[in-house]
Protein backbone atom coordinates (compact mmCIF):
# COMPACT_ATOMS: atom_id res chain seq x y z
CA UNK A 1 0.00 0.00 0.00
CA UNK A 2 1.94 3.26 -1.33
CA UNK A 3 2.12 5.98 1.93
CA UNK A 4 0.35 8.77 1.59
CA UNK A 5 3.04 11.18 2.32
CA UNK A 6 4.69 9.18 -1.09
CA UNK A 7 1.81 9.38 -3.03
CA UNK A 8 1.84 13.16 -2.47
CA UNK A 9 5.39 13.17 -4.17
CA UNK A 10 3.94 11.61 -6.94
CA UNK A 11 0.40 12.91 -7.47
CA UNK A 12 3.62 16.41 -8.33
CA UNK A 13 5.07 14.46 -11.90
CA UNK A 14 2.66 15.86 -14.16
CA UNK A 15 1.50 13.87 -17.38
CA UNK A 16 3.07 13.95 -20.72
CA UNK A 17 2.37 17.19 -22.47
CA UNK A 18 1.29 19.36 -18.74
CA UNK A 19 3.09 21.50 -16.82
CA UNK A 20 4.95 20.95 -13.41
CA UNK A 21 2.72 22.83 -10.87
CA UNK A 22 5.05 25.13 -8.93
CA UNK A 23 3.46 26.29 -6.09
CA UNK A 24 2.62 22.66 -4.70
CA UNK A 25 6.41 21.54 -5.44
CA UNK A 26 7.99 24.28 -3.90
CA UNK A 27 5.24 23.30 -0.76
CA UNK A 28 6.33 20.01 -0.47
CA UNK A 29 9.86 21.30 -0.45
CA UNK A 30 9.27 23.37 2.39
CA UNK A 31 12.67 25.50 3.94
CA UNK A 32 14.27 23.49 1.28
CA UNK A 33 12.61 25.72 -1.49
CA UNK A 34 13.79 28.72 0.45
CA UNK A 35 17.11 28.00 1.03
CA UNK A 36 17.61 27.05 -2.74
CA UNK A 37 16.18 30.51 -3.59
CA UNK A 38 18.40 32.02 -1.49
CA UNK A 39 21.40 30.84 -2.67
CA UNK A 40 23.31 32.56 -6.00
CA UNK A 41 25.02 30.69 -8.66
CA UNK A 42 28.28 31.36 -10.32
CA UNK A 43 26.63 33.56 -13.62
CA UNK A 44 29.53 31.94 -15.77
CA UNK A 45 27.68 28.59 -15.75
CA UNK A 46 24.27 29.86 -14.13
CA UNK A 47 23.39 33.47 -15.75
CA UNK A 48 19.65 32.26 -15.23
CA UNK A 49 19.80 33.01 -11.25
CA UNK A 50 19.89 31.18 -8.09
CA UNK A 51 19.22 27.64 -7.79
CA UNK A 52 15.47 27.28 -7.43
CA UNK A 53 15.16 29.11 -11.07
CA UNK A 54 17.59 26.67 -12.42
CA UNK A 55 15.90 23.88 -11.31
CA UNK A 56 12.44 24.95 -12.36
CA UNK A 57 14.14 25.46 -15.69
CA UNK A 58 15.66 21.99 -15.24
CA UNK A 59 12.54 20.37 -14.60
CA UNK A 60 10.91 22.42 -17.09
CA UNK A 61 13.01 20.70 -20.01
CA UNK A 62 12.97 17.51 -18.55
CA UNK A 63 8.80 17.11 -18.96
CA UNK A 64 9.44 18.60 -22.22
CA UNK A 65 11.56 15.88 -23.91
CA UNK A 66 9.71 13.66 -25.45
CA UNK A 67 12.67 10.99 -24.41
CA UNK A 68 11.40 11.49 -20.75
CA UNK A 69 7.47 11.32 -22.34
CA UNK A 70 8.09 7.82 -24.05
CA UNK A 71 9.20 6.63 -20.74
CA UNK A 72 7.07 4.42 -18.55
CA UNK A 73 5.05 6.13 -15.54
CA UNK A 74 7.65 4.74 -12.07
CA UNK A 75 10.63 6.00 -14.94
CA UNK A 76 9.25 9.51 -15.60
CA UNK A 77 8.16 9.70 -11.83
CA UNK A 78 11.64 8.79 -10.80
CA UNK A 79 13.51 11.49 -13.38
CA UNK A 80 11.29 13.78 -12.51
CA UNK A 81 12.07 13.78 -8.68
CA UNK A 82 15.67 13.41 -9.71
CA UNK A 83 15.49 17.09 -11.38
CA UNK A 84 13.86 18.29 -8.22
CA UNK A 85 16.22 17.44 -5.73
CA UNK A 86 19.51 17.55 -8.15
CA UNK A 87 20.60 20.58 -6.66
CA UNK A 88 19.49 20.40 -2.90
CA UNK A 89 22.49 20.55 -2.09
CA UNK A 90 24.46 23.82 -3.07
CA UNK A 91 23.06 25.82 -0.08
CA UNK A 92 25.21 23.90 1.87
CA UNK A 93 27.96 23.73 -0.19
CA UNK A 94 28.13 27.16 -1.86
CA UNK A 95 31.12 29.47 -0.97
CA UNK A 96 32.48 32.67 -2.66
CA UNK A 97 36.35 32.64 -3.06
CA UNK A 98 38.52 35.57 -2.84
CA UNK A 99 37.93 36.44 -6.55
CA UNK A 100 34.57 36.97 -6.14
CA UNK A 101 33.84 33.71 -8.07
CA UNK A 102 30.99 31.54 -6.46
CA UNK A 103 31.88 27.38 -6.08
CA UNK A 104 29.63 24.67 -5.20
CA UNK A 105 31.95 22.03 -4.71
CA UNK A 106 30.64 18.83 -3.18
CA UNK A 107 27.34 19.34 -3.72
CA UNK A 108 26.27 16.46 -5.38
CA UNK A 109 27.60 14.24 -2.97
CA UNK A 110 25.92 16.33 0.12
CA UNK A 111 22.68 16.78 -2.02
CA UNK A 112 22.45 12.81 -2.72
CA UNK A 113 22.50 12.29 1.39
CA UNK A 114 20.04 15.72 1.83
CA UNK A 115 17.52 13.86 -0.54
CA UNK A 116 17.75 10.70 1.21
CA UNK A 117 16.62 12.01 4.26
CA UNK A 118 13.68 13.98 2.45
CA UNK A 119 12.20 10.73 0.45
CA UNK A 120 13.01 8.96 3.72
CA UNK A 121 10.65 11.33 5.28
CA UNK A 122 8.54 11.34 2.79
CA UNK A 123 8.12 7.12 3.11
CA UNK A 124 9.74 6.62 -0.52
CA UNK A 125 10.24 3.25 -1.04
CA UNK A 126 14.21 2.07 -1.04
CA UNK A 127 15.28 1.12 -4.06
CA UNK A 128 13.03 3.92 -5.62
CA UNK A 129 15.00 6.79 -3.17
CA UNK A 130 18.22 4.68 -3.56
CA UNK A 131 17.92 5.06 -7.31
CA UNK A 132 17.29 8.95 -7.17
CA UNK A 133 19.90 9.76 -4.82
CA UNK A 134 22.47 7.22 -6.97
CA UNK A 135 21.67 10.16 -9.99
CA UNK A 136 22.05 12.94 -8.02
CA UNK A 137 25.66 12.03 -6.26
CA UNK A 138 26.66 11.18 -10.32
CA UNK A 139 24.82 14.16 -12.10
CA UNK A 140 27.66 16.46 -12.95
CA UNK A 141 29.54 13.48 -14.61
CA UNK A 142 28.40 13.36 -17.85
CA UNK A 143 30.19 17.02 -18.51
CA UNK A 144 33.60 16.00 -17.84
CA UNK A 145 33.66 12.25 -17.87
CA UNK A 146 35.44 12.32 -21.29
CA UNK A 147 37.83 14.63 -19.64
CA UNK A 148 39.41 11.84 -17.66
CA UNK A 149 41.99 9.55 -18.15
CA UNK A 150 39.81 7.36 -15.89
CA UNK A 151 36.82 7.15 -18.29
CA UNK A 152 36.10 4.05 -18.67
CA UNK A 153 36.97 2.56 -14.83
CA UNK A 154 34.15 5.89 -14.53
CA UNK A 155 31.91 4.44 -16.31
CA UNK A 156 31.47 1.17 -15.56
CA UNK A 157 31.77 2.09 -11.90
CA UNK A 158 29.01 4.53 -12.16
CA UNK A 159 26.74 2.08 -13.52
CA UNK A 160 26.57 0.36 -10.29
CA UNK A 161 25.28 2.72 -9.04
CA UNK A 162 23.14 4.57 -10.66
CA UNK A 163 21.27 4.32 -14.34
CA UNK A 164 23.34 5.33 -17.35
CA UNK A 165 20.55 6.03 -19.53
CA UNK A 166 18.79 8.14 -16.81
CA UNK A 167 21.83 9.68 -15.86
CA UNK A 168 22.33 11.15 -19.60
CA UNK A 169 18.77 12.04 -19.85
CA UNK A 170 19.02 14.14 -16.89
CA UNK A 171 22.54 15.81 -17.79
CA UNK A 172 20.68 16.76 -20.83
CA UNK A 173 18.05 18.71 -18.92
CA UNK A 174 20.38 20.22 -16.56
CA UNK A 175 22.11 21.37 -19.39
CA UNK A 176 18.93 22.97 -21.56
CA UNK A 177 18.26 24.60 -18.02
CA UNK A 178 20.77 27.09 -17.48
CA UNK A 179 21.65 29.98 -19.24
CA UNK A 180 25.47 29.56 -20.21
CA UNK A 181 27.40 30.07 -22.96
CA UNK A 182 29.16 26.95 -23.16
CA UNK A 183 25.61 25.07 -23.58
CA UNK A 184 26.09 23.24 -27.07
CA UNK A 185 29.36 22.31 -25.48
CA UNK A 186 28.04 20.87 -22.30
CA UNK A 187 25.55 18.90 -25.02
CA UNK A 188 28.27 17.16 -27.05
CA UNK A 189 29.70 16.23 -23.69
CA UNK A 190 26.88 14.53 -22.73
CA UNK A 191 26.54 12.44 -25.73
CA UNK A 192 30.10 11.22 -25.61
CA UNK A 193 29.60 10.23 -21.98
CA UNK A 194 26.78 7.99 -24.14
CA UNK A 195 28.96 6.32 -26.26
CA UNK A 196 31.59 6.10 -23.75
CA UNK A 197 28.67 4.33 -21.96
CA UNK A 198 28.21 2.14 -24.50
CA UNK A 199 31.48 1.33 -25.74
CA UNK A 200 31.56 0.30 -22.14
CA UNK A 201 28.73 -2.41 -22.12
CA UNK A 202 26.74 -0.14 -19.45
CA UNK A 203 24.40 2.23 -21.16
CA UNK A 204 21.04 1.74 -19.23
CA UNK A 205 22.93 -1.64 -17.60
CA UNK A 206 25.37 -2.62 -15.12
CA UNK A 207 28.40 -3.65 -16.85
CA UNK A 208 28.77 -7.46 -17.08
CA UNK A 209 31.67 -9.60 -15.05
CA UNK A 210 31.99 -13.35 -15.16
CA UNK A 211 31.45 -13.29 -11.44
CA UNK A 212 31.18 -12.07 -8.08
CA UNK A 213 34.72 -12.75 -7.66
CA UNK A 214 35.27 -10.51 -10.78
CA UNK A 215 33.44 -7.79 -9.82
CA UNK A 216 34.92 -7.22 -6.26
CA UNK A 217 38.66 -7.75 -7.48
CA UNK A 218 37.80 -4.99 -10.76
CA UNK A 219 36.22 -2.89 -8.35
CA UNK A 220 39.20 -2.61 -5.68
CA UNK A 221 42.05 -3.11 -8.03
CA UNK A 222 42.27 -0.52 -10.62
CA UNK A 223 44.94 -2.63 -12.98
CA UNK A 224 42.05 -5.52 -12.88
CA UNK A 225 40.36 -5.72 -16.93
CA UNK A 226 36.68 -5.77 -16.42
CA UNK A 227 36.55 -8.82 -18.54
CA UNK A 228 38.88 -11.01 -16.42
CA UNK A 229 37.28 -14.32 -15.39
CA UNK A 230 38.78 -14.75 -11.27
CA UNK A 231 38.90 -17.62 -9.64
CA UNK A 232 36.21 -18.07 -7.05
CA UNK A 233 37.67 -20.43 -3.81
CA UNK A 234 36.65 -18.66 -0.24
CA UNK A 235 38.07 -19.73 2.95
CA UNK A 236 35.20 -18.72 4.99
CA UNK A 237 32.32 -16.42 4.60
CA UNK A 238 32.70 -13.22 6.71
CA UNK A 239 29.00 -11.39 6.49
CA UNK A 240 28.82 -7.74 7.62
CA UNK A 241 25.54 -6.48 9.37
CA UNK A 242 24.51 -2.32 8.30
CA UNK A 243 21.84 -0.95 9.70
CA UNK A 244 20.77 1.86 11.90
CA UNK A 245 20.29 1.35 15.90
CA UNK A 246 17.52 -0.22 16.81
CA UNK A 247 16.56 -1.99 12.88
CA UNK A 248 16.48 -5.17 14.07
CA UNK A 249 20.14 -6.39 13.46
CA UNK A 250 20.19 -9.08 16.36
CA UNK A 251 16.45 -10.10 15.60
CA UNK A 252 17.88 -10.95 12.38
CA UNK A 253 20.62 -12.54 13.17
CA UNK A 254 19.06 -14.44 15.50
CA UNK A 255 16.00 -15.42 13.04
CA UNK A 256 18.66 -16.16 10.38
CA UNK A 257 21.96 -17.25 11.27
CA UNK A 258 21.77 -18.29 15.36
CA UNK A 259 24.58 -20.86 15.34
CA UNK A 260 27.19 -18.48 13.89
CA UNK A 261 29.64 -16.90 16.33
CA UNK A 262 29.26 -12.74 16.28
CA UNK A 263 31.88 -9.94 17.01
CA UNK A 264 30.09 -7.19 18.08
CA UNK A 265 30.82 -4.08 19.07
CA UNK A 266 27.78 -3.45 21.48
CA UNK A 267 29.15 -6.71 23.33
CA UNK A 268 32.76 -5.68 23.55
CA UNK A 269 32.09 -2.09 24.76
CA UNK A 270 30.18 -3.87 27.81
CA UNK A 271 32.70 -6.06 28.15
CA UNK A 272 35.62 -3.36 28.18
CA UNK A 273 33.27 -0.54 30.34
CA UNK A 274 33.49 1.64 26.67
CA UNK A 275 30.40 3.87 26.60
CA UNK A 276 29.22 4.81 22.99
CA UNK A 277 30.54 8.55 23.42
CA UNK A 278 33.91 7.14 24.31
CA UNK A 279 36.82 6.34 22.45
CA UNK A 280 36.78 3.04 20.09
CA UNK A 281 40.17 2.59 19.37
CA UNK A 282 40.36 -0.43 21.99
CA UNK A 283 37.11 -1.79 20.91
CA UNK A 284 37.61 -1.53 17.38
CA UNK A 285 41.13 -3.15 17.79
CA UNK A 286 39.45 -5.84 20.18
CA UNK A 287 36.99 -6.43 16.99
CA UNK A 288 39.48 -6.98 14.48
CA UNK A 289 41.49 -9.64 16.35
CA UNK A 290 38.40 -11.86 17.10
CA UNK A 291 37.31 -11.32 13.43
CA UNK A 292 41.21 -12.16 12.34
CA UNK A 293 41.24 -15.50 14.49
CA UNK A 294 38.48 -16.36 12.72
CA UNK A 295 39.42 -15.85 9.42
CA UNK A 296 42.53 -17.55 10.66
CA UNK A 297 40.15 -20.87 11.08
CA UNK A 298 38.37 -20.40 7.95
CA UNK A 299 35.25 -20.09 10.53
CA UNK A 300 31.93 -18.27 8.91
CA UNK A 301 31.12 -15.40 11.68
CA UNK A 302 29.00 -12.44 11.53
CA UNK A 303 30.54 -8.85 12.63
CA UNK A 304 27.75 -6.63 13.93
CA UNK A 305 27.82 -2.99 14.49
CA UNK A 306 25.88 0.04 12.67
CA UNK A 307 28.25 0.11 9.60
CA UNK A 308 26.20 3.03 8.01
CA UNK A 309 29.19 4.30 5.57
CA UNK A 310 31.53 2.85 2.75
CA UNK A 311 34.00 4.73 4.96
CA UNK A 312 33.34 2.50 7.64
CA UNK A 313 32.84 -0.41 6.12
CA UNK A 314 35.51 -0.23 3.88
CA UNK A 315 38.45 -1.35 5.93
CA UNK A 316 36.69 -4.21 7.66
CA UNK A 317 35.61 -5.63 4.21
CA UNK A 318 39.10 -5.16 3.27
CA UNK A 319 40.85 -7.43 6.22
CA UNK A 320 38.02 -9.90 5.14
CA UNK A 321 39.54 -9.94 1.91
CA UNK A 322 43.07 -10.35 2.90
CA UNK A 323 42.34 -13.52 4.35
CA UNK A 324 40.45 -15.01 1.41
CA UNK A 325 37.05 -14.43 2.47
CA UNK A 326 33.51 -14.21 0.64
CA UNK A 327 32.10 -10.84 1.77
CA UNK A 328 28.37 -10.05 2.55
CA UNK A 329 27.05 -7.12 3.67
CA UNK A 330 23.28 -7.52 5.05
CA UNK A 331 21.21 -4.05 5.43
CA UNK A 332 18.43 -3.43 7.02
CA UNK A 333 16.02 -0.41 6.78
CA UNK A 334 12.82 0.10 8.88
CA UNK A 335 10.66 3.17 8.37
CA UNK A 336 10.78 5.77 10.98
CA UNK A 337 8.42 4.76 13.25
CA UNK A 338 9.01 1.86 13.79
CA UNK A 339 12.82 2.77 14.64
CA UNK A 340 12.41 5.17 16.84
CA UNK A 341 9.91 2.15 18.65
CA UNK A 342 12.24 -0.42 18.41
CA UNK A 343 15.33 1.85 19.30
CA UNK A 344 13.29 2.99 22.33
CA UNK A 345 12.60 -0.89 23.71
CA UNK A 346 16.32 -1.36 23.71
CA UNK A 347 18.53 -1.44 26.76
CA UNK A 348 21.23 0.82 25.38
CA UNK A 349 18.58 3.49 23.54
CA UNK A 350 20.25 6.16 21.33
CA UNK A 351 18.93 9.25 22.23
CA UNK A 352 16.95 11.57 19.59
CA UNK A 353 19.69 13.75 18.79
CA UNK A 354 22.38 11.15 18.12
CA UNK A 355 19.77 8.86 15.84
CA UNK A 356 19.12 11.79 13.61
CA UNK A 357 22.77 12.66 13.44
CA UNK A 358 23.58 8.91 12.32
CA UNK A 359 20.36 8.79 9.78
CA UNK A 360 21.82 11.73 7.87
CA UNK A 361 25.15 9.63 7.76
CA UNK A 362 23.50 7.01 6.10
CA UNK A 363 24.79 5.34 3.46
CA UNK A 364 23.39 2.39 2.40
CA UNK A 365 25.82 -0.49 0.62
CA UNK A 366 26.84 -1.06 -2.89
CA UNK A 367 27.67 -4.55 -4.87
CA UNK A 368 31.12 -2.49 -5.54
CA UNK A 369 31.90 -3.01 -1.69
CA UNK A 370 31.20 -6.74 -1.15
CA UNK A 371 30.43 -10.18 -3.18
CA UNK A 372 26.80 -10.13 -2.26
CA UNK A 373 24.48 -7.72 -0.39
CA UNK A 374 21.29 -8.18 0.61
CA UNK A 375 18.79 -5.37 1.19
CA UNK A 376 16.40 -6.51 3.73
CA UNK A 377 13.75 -3.52 3.77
Amino acid sequence: MTHPRFKALLDLVPAPGAQPGWDRIEAELGPFAHRMEACPQDPRHHSEGCVLVHTRMVVDALVSDPAWAGREAKDRERLFWAAVLHDIGKPATTRIEEDGSITSRGHSRAGAAIAREFLRAHRAPFHWREAICGLIASHQLPFWLIERDTGSRLAIETSWTCNSADLCLHAQADARGRVCEDKEDLLTRIALAKALFEEERCFGERRAFANDASRIEWAMRGDRDPDYAAHEDYSCTALMMSALPGSGKDSWIAANMPDLPVVSLDDIRLEMGVGATDNQGRVIQEARERARAHLRAGQDFIWNATNITRQIRTPILSLFRDYGARTRIVYIEVDDDRLRTQNTGRAAAVPGHVMDKLAAKLEPPTLLEAHQVDFIV
